[in-house]
């Protein structure tokens, strides 16, 4: 599904949402599908199967619905969505309704690149100081090690790259070097 139409829906579920006051119940909600298909994925499957009939998808929905409750919104999404034809979209309406209500919320994510492992508390520290930078509530999406980087780390927020790893301050000093610069510290 072209990805305009999948934050149509991502944006019409927002809108709701925001407006009942719910997202964060409705995040809770989605949040629960999306580890229903990524740890079932022949729930998926099955929705998106031309051989199983709409009654059967309808049935299959009907039991996850009562054996996971959820809002009366994040059930009629579904029910849309399996309508539609379109569950096999799922995550990428879901990962743009997040972001929609990360962003309604002042919340970014961010993605720290580290030469050694953090522990929940430099991560912390590293969301809190980059709070103070971009103003935001910052959640580290993803934490990954790198060795490569020798030393420091490379942090993403959005579109903005903070790199303070000793690799690049080496790449940097070599090519002022190479072109005859004066290396300051």
């Amino acid at each position: 599904m072209p990805v305009a139409m999948i934050g149509k829906y991502a944006r019409s579920l927002a809108e709701v949402a925001f407006e009942q006051n719910i997202e964060d119940k409705v995040v809770e909600d989605l949040r629960m599908f999306s580890e229903i298909f990524s740890v079932q994925p022949d729930v998926c499957r099955v929705f998106d199967s031309r051989a199983i009939s709409r009654d059967e998808k309808v049935k299959l929905l009907d039991a996850l619905l009562a054996k996971h409750p959820v809002t009366a919104v994040s059930s009629n999404f579904m029910r849309v969505l399996l309508d539609r034809n379109r569950i096999h979209s799922f995550q990428g309406i879901f990962n743009i309704f997040l972001d929609l209500v990360n962003k309604h919320k002042g919340i970014v994510s961010a993605k720290i690149v580290t030469a050694t492992p953090l522990d929940r508390k430099g991560i912390g520290q590293i969301e809190k100081r980059l709070g103070s930078i971009t103003g935001k509530t910052v959640i580290a999406a993803m934490v990954e090690t790198d060795e490569n980087l020798l030393g420091g780390m490379v942090v993403s927020v959005g579109n903005t790259v903070y790199d303070g790893s000793v690799r690049t301050r080496l790449d940097e000093m070599k090519r002022r070097l190479t072109e005859g610069q004066t290396v300051t510290q």
